[in-house]
Parts: C-alpha cells; sequence; structure tokens
C-alpha cells in the first residue's frame, strides 16, 4: 500500500512538474476549480470520472481547506439528538472510507455504515492523514494542482464575455481558460471578480421575513455563565474596554449588520512528550489581552480544557464556549480584505491564540485563581507531527462565512424549519445539521461582557434539502460559474450548510453539472434537475430528506 502511495503522489508531482516545464502549456482545462477546500477537491475528482479535463487554483500551498487544517472531528454523529451520518452519501462517504483505510479501521467502518451505527470515533481523522488521503486521491485520479495561485488583484483576473467567463488570472501571471467554472473558495472571491452579486454579514429579519437573523435581541447559546466587568477600571465605563470586547450600540433586534461568525484555529495539540513543541510566547505578546480571562476566573468561571479526541491522542480543539480561542469583531474586514489585509487579520489571530494558550499554561495569576486549570494546560503541546511546516500550528483559521452569492434562489431559515417548510423541488444533497452560526460580536449589556448572535440548536429544524438553484447565479450576470461553498442563502441558513462533508456533497454535485453542461452545451441555469438527479444517483448521492432520521424533538 505504502509502495502504490508513493506511486500515485509521484505521479501528481509529474504532472504538475510537467506542466510547468511547459510553460503552462496545458493552462486550458474543461473544468477550473478555485480552490482547493473540500468542495475543490471532491469536484476536482468527480470532474475526472466523467472524463473531462479539470485543475484546481488553489491561493495557498496545501490542498483541503479546513480538513486539513485541524478541523478533525467532522461534526458527524457527535450529537445526541441525531444521527447525520445517513446523510454521508456519494463522494464523501468515499473520503471517509479512505481514511478509515489510512487508519486500518475500514472493516470497522463499513460495518458501521452497512448496520447504520453510530460511532463518531470512526468518522475522526488527524490533518496529516486526511492531507495524504487528499494527495494520494488526487494523483490517482489526474487531477492537476496549482498551489500558491491566488486571483489576481487586477480588474481584469477575469474575463467575460456577455455572461460567459473566458479566463481568469492569478498573481503568478498565468491565465486559465476552462468551459465551466467553479468556485470553491469560502471567500467567494472568484464570484466576486467576475461581477456575480453577493452579500456579507447579517440580513435584517424583514428581507426574507425570518426570525433568527440579523441582531438578536438575546443570545443564549455560549453565553457568558458569570458576569465579568468589561471596564479598565472595573465598574467605571470611561475608563474604556479591556481587550476582545468591542465599542459599540447593541442595535436594533432584527436589523442587518456586517459582522461575521467569528474565526477560530482549530489546534491539534497532544499530551505526548515526545511529539510535543511546548506552548510558547509568540512575538507580539501582549498580556493585557487576556484580562478578560482572568476577571472570568475571579468571577467563578471554569475556562475550557482541551481533551483528545482525535487519533492518536491529539485534539481538534475548536471554540465553541462562552470564552475561548473565538475572536469577535475582528475579522469584519477579511472577506472583501486585501491579501495583505487578510494576512494581517490572520496574523492578529494567530497571535492572539497562541498567546492564550502560552498564558494559561504559564502565567502565576492563572495558577493562583485555578491551579487544576494551568496544569492541565502546562501537560499540553503543539503536535510536532502536525502541520510541519508551521512549527506545529495550523495555516489557516476556520473561516466561517465570508461572501455568500445572492441569486434569484434564495436558502432561508424557512428551508430549514420543520413546520410547513419550503419545498425543494431540485435538492442535489441533505445537509443535515442545525442552523450553526457563532457569535459575531462581544459587547456591554447591562454593564457586563456580552456574546452577541450565536444561534444553534433547538427542536424546530429538521434536515435541509439544498436546491441546485442556490449553487447557479443570476443568468445575466453569468452562465458558465457554480458555487458549491458561497451558496446563495441568508446568514443564518448558511449556518446549516457549512460543514466540511456537506461541502463534498456539494462539490460532487457542482462537478456533475458542470460536465452536463459541458456536454450539451447549455448554461448551468439550463442544465436539466431530472438528468442531474440520475447522475448524482448514479454516483451515490443522497438527495431524499424523507430517508433520514429527524432530530429528536
Amino acid at each position: 500500500m505504502l509502495k502504490n502511495r508513493k506511486l500515485r503522489s509521484c505521479l501528481l508531482l509529474l504532472i504538475t512538474l510537467q506542466v510547468s516545464l511547459n510553460g503552462f502549456s496545458q493552462k486550458k482545462f474543461d473544468v477550473i476549480i478555485y480552490g482547493g477546500t473540500a468542495a475543490g477537491y471532491s469536484a476536482a475528482i468527480q470532474v475526472a470520472r466523467q472524463g473531462k479535463t479539470v485543475a484546481i487554483i488553489e491561493p495557498g500551498g496545501h490542498i483541503g481547506g479546513n480538513v486539513v487544517e485541524g478541523l478533525g472531528g467532522t461534526d458527524i454523529d457527535n450529537h445526541k439528538e441525531f444521527q447525520n451520518s445517513l446523510a454521508v452519501k456519494g463522494i464523501a462517504l468515499e473520503f471517509y472510507s479512505r481514511v478509515a483505510k489510512a487508519y486500518g479501521r475500514q472493516q470497522a467502518f463499513d460495518k458501521m455504515i452497512r448496520n447504520k451505527e453510530k460511532n463518531p470515533a470512526l468518522w475522526r481523522m488527524e490533518s496529516s492523514v486526511a492531507e495524504r488521503v487528499i494527495k494520494d486521491w488526487l494523483a490517482e485520479s489526474h487531477v492537476v494542482l496549482f498551489c500558491n495561485h491566488p486571483l489576481s488583484d487586477a480588474k481584469n483576473s477575469v474575463v467575460k464575455r456577455g455572461s460567459k467567463i473566458i479566463s481568469l488570472k492569478t498573481k503568478a501571471g498565468q491565465i486559465f481558460q476552462g468551459s465551466i467554472f467553479i468556485d470553491a473558495s469560502i471567500e467567494g472571491d472568484l464570484l466576486a471578480a467576475a461581477s456575480v452579486s453577493y452579500t456579507v454579514g447579517r440580513e435584517a429579519n424583514s428581507v426574507y421575513n425570518e426570525t433568527l437573523n440579523g441582531i438578536r435581541a438575546e443570545t443564549t447559546h455560549a453565553q457568558f455563565d458569570v458576569k465579568v466587568d468589561p471596564f479598565k477600571t472595573p465598574r467605571e465605563p470611561k475608563s474604556g474596554l479591556i481587550a476582545t470586547i468591542q465599542q459599540g450600540p447593541f442595535g436594533t433586534p432584527g436589523a442587518a449588520d456586517k459582522n461575521l461568525q467569528a474565526f477560530c484555529f482549530r489546534v491539534c495539540l497532544t499530551k505526548q512528550k515526545d511529539n510535543q513543541i511546548a506552548f510558547y510566547k509568540p512575538p507580539g505578546f501582549n498580556r493585557n489581552n487576556y484580562e478578560i480571562y482572568l476577571r472570568y476566573l475571579r468571577a467563578g468561571g471554569k475556562l475550557y480544557k482541551p481533551s483528545a479526541n482525535l487519533p492518536n491522542g491529539k485534539t481538534d480543539l475548536g471554540a465553541w464556549h462562552d470564552l475561548s480561542h473565538n475572536l469577535y469583531g475582528m475579522n469584519v474586514a477579511y472577506p472583501e480584505g486585501s491579501d495583505a489585509r487578510r494576512k494581517q487579520i490572520l496574523l492578529e489571530h494567530e497571535t492572539f491564540t497562541k498567546g492564550l494558550f502560552y498564558f494559561l499554561a504559564t502565567d502565576p495569576q492563572v495558577g493562583m485563581l485555578d491551579q487544576n486549570l494551568q496544569n492541565e494546560w502546562a501537560g499540553w503541546g503543539y503536535a510536532k507531527d502536525e502541520f510541519t511546516d508551521n512549527n506545529g500550528f495550523p495555516r489557516m483559521f476556520y473561516v466561517r462565512d465570508a461572501r455568500r452569492m445572492v441569486s434569484d434562489y434564495v436558502i432561508t431559515e424557512h428551508h430549514v424549519r420543520k413546520d410547513n417548510p419550503v419545498k425543494v423541488s431540485d435538492p442535489v444533497c441533505i445537509a443535515y445539521w442545525p442552523t450553526d452560526v457563532h457569535s459575531v460580536r462581544r459587547i456591554v449589556k447591562d454593564g457586563y461582557a456580552y456574546n452577541e448572535g450565536f444561534v444553534f440548536g433547538g427542536n424546530y429544524w429538521r434536515p435541509l434539502p439544498v436546491s441546485y438553484r442556490s449553487m447557479i447565479p443570476k443568468r445575466k450576470q453569468c452562465t458558465n460559474l457554480l458555487t458549491p461553498t458561497c451558496l446563495s442563502s441568508s446568514h443564518i441558513a448558511y449556518g446549516a450548510v457549512r460543514l466540511e462533508w456537506t461541502f463534498m456533497a456539494l462539490g460532487q454535485a457542482a462537478a456533475l453539472a458542470a460536465v452536463l453542461a459541458i456536454d450539451s452545451k447549455i448554461a448551468v441555469q439550463d442544465v436539466g434537475y431530472i438528468q442531474l438527479k440520475h447522475e448524482l444517483l448514479l454516483h451515490g448521492a443522497f438527495v431524499d430528506p424523507d430517508h433520514v432520521g429527524m432530530p429528536e424533538d
């Protein structure tokens, strides 16, 4: 198996080198995919299986998106109230099956699937294993990769003829031509450059007659368990606010704003000393940034601790607590920011996060307030064998929300509600997750720190059939572009879609639609659903919401 893996990796390298040495002579492909996310690599593999030429243009240095940047917990079957693995089919299921094979647990995985059992551990994976599986899979599929090729900042980065994209240009000066383009990035850079309409932030409830969008009158999920004074001098508002808390009025409940779900790093830690990089003080460390954590402890709060939830005793340390390494308000400029601005925002998050772990593990005041907490953190460190090109730390943070396309069809809260839901006539997959949007702000309310915006769970929702129409732009704007990641959806509805395995399913659907459009020489808006559904079912996809278990009331 190792020999075959090396052979496939060598094949991928030879293909990429050949394209390079020929001055990118193979710059014209049937399908161009921008973004090597879960949706991107899934779409590429499916396109290749359909006999078409395909290239992935990845802005960064690694293929896999969040799957290879620490998000190994997968959100499959880890909720006690439902079994969403029932909706993981097609190319998404194949990915996890390949991961199981890499771990030598294929038999147990197959038995779980066959018997419809619930076993979250069998879905989980380390980033390094996921990346190896993806690279081997792409090599086997003869997908051509172009890493470190962000879209050019120039106004002519995308050339269109009428409503059709002809080519895209990267910062390296390379021009890629294709028949169909797929924006599989989370940021939506390609669709924006192609003049496709989009939105950023929270719509007002009034826009789509929703109840869970916009500024939240009350946020109960992941709200502070204790009262934390937000002012530099306690109880004195004129003294200013401590770090992580934003200025500004509360606003009108239900109104729109440009705020985004908090971003965070999914960090891989270990307690194994021989595979550990100790927490260290990062450049730019500022102890004052962590005052809120001390006040939280003084108020009797219990801070989060790492726990091994991945193979080989590692963590997928996320941030969904009342106080963790979710950073609010620091990401607003990210979706539409330049590369330089995005890198600055990334560095600010990285510095804060590394500093927080170092602070919790070493600061004397933390130890005085909660010695058990500090002892636990001090026992952990970054996994030396993960993210080996970045000193054990993820290269990218978890972008939970950025640009969302605005098309003729918009997924809203009404599609997700189980009582009288909007019927979907053209589903391409089932997104089986509640509307999950993290808080967007940490502000002052009634004199104390307050997290605003988190919506998760409850018993109002149902598994969401995702419409093909949510993946295609308005006809007058573009006729040969699909997006499986920046769907036409409201802020609240996007929270039900934004899981990696759902992106894999949507990537597969985008690929099959792209191939149908090419073969019939038609616009993506004219792809017939009956034919698309036939192809989806032929390739193992799952589109029937009536055949998944509903969440418990």
